[in-house]
């Protein structure tokens, strides 16, 4: 963690040093904002290796503030830090681009466990594995370009959404399971978060698939995982 920069955004004061300490603690430079609107300004100016975005905020709100960043950066790592915590809100953040979500109040080691996953997800994008691009008459995916293309057209792709795309390519033709994708996607810290692939599953083939609810690469195996299959 020594050496990133971490961007707080939640209009609690109080919250904030409380996520600050640790974070500080451990080597990261943080940098604070109490609206989405201050936020945007600093996300410009520091250009975060992580931003942690609460909601429920005067001026801009973190729905909107997390569609925005993640428009300007398709790969910084967003974990929403809400007092919302319903099924739908949860859906809802991962929907806009947010890769974790974690609901107030919380444990400080489970905060920094994410913290710390988050930002070693990131560094692994450097180190996807090389010659897995794939190709057929309708999807392509240049894992070394970082670029997926269905039907000719380009498609914008979440970090965690290429993540997980790349590791089903990388293991094609074989069935993962939900304990593996999470233990290569997200971390070992997201063993029992099940719901996470389900959700990203789901995001991905609405954006590759031709028709999402008759998915012709990432197929289903009831109970178990997922298999990416390889068409001519």
């Amino acid at each position: 963690m020594r050496g990133k920069t971490i961007l707080i955004i939640d209009d609690d004061a109080q919250l904030r040093r409380m996520m600050e300490q640790p974070l500080v603690r451990y080597g990261a430079q943080v940098e604070m904002a109490e609206n989405g609107k201050i936020g945007l300004r600093q996300f410009y100016t520091h250009q975060p290796d992580l931003v942690l975005l609460d909601v429920m905020m005067p001026e801009m709100h973190g729905w909107d503030a997390c569609k925005s960043i993640r428009k300007l950066s398709p790969d910084v790592p967003i974990i929403m830090v809400t007092a919302l915590g319903s099924e739908d809100d949860v859906l809802h953040g991962f929907s806009l681009g947010a890769d974790d979500y974690i609901t107030k109040p919380f444990n400080v080691n489970v905060f920094m466990a994410r913290v710390r996953a988050a930002l070693r997800r990131n560094e692994a994008e450097q180190a996807l594995q090389t010659g897995t691009t794939y190709a057929d008459d309708y999807l392509m995916v240049d894992i070394d370009q970082y670029r997926v293309v269905t039907g000719g057209k380009s498609v914008d792709l979440t970090a965690t959404e290429f993540r997980l795309l790349a590791y089903l390519i990388d293991n094609a033709g074989r069935v993962m399971t939900f304990e593996q994708i999470l233990e290569h996607v997200w971390g070992w810290e997201y063993a029992d978060d099940v719901n996470y692939v389900r959700v990203y599953v789901s995001h991905l083939r609405k954006k590759i698939e031709k028709n999402p609810k008759e998915p012709l690469y990432i197929e289903n195996v009831q109970g178990v995982g997922y298999r990416f299959q390889k068409h001519d």
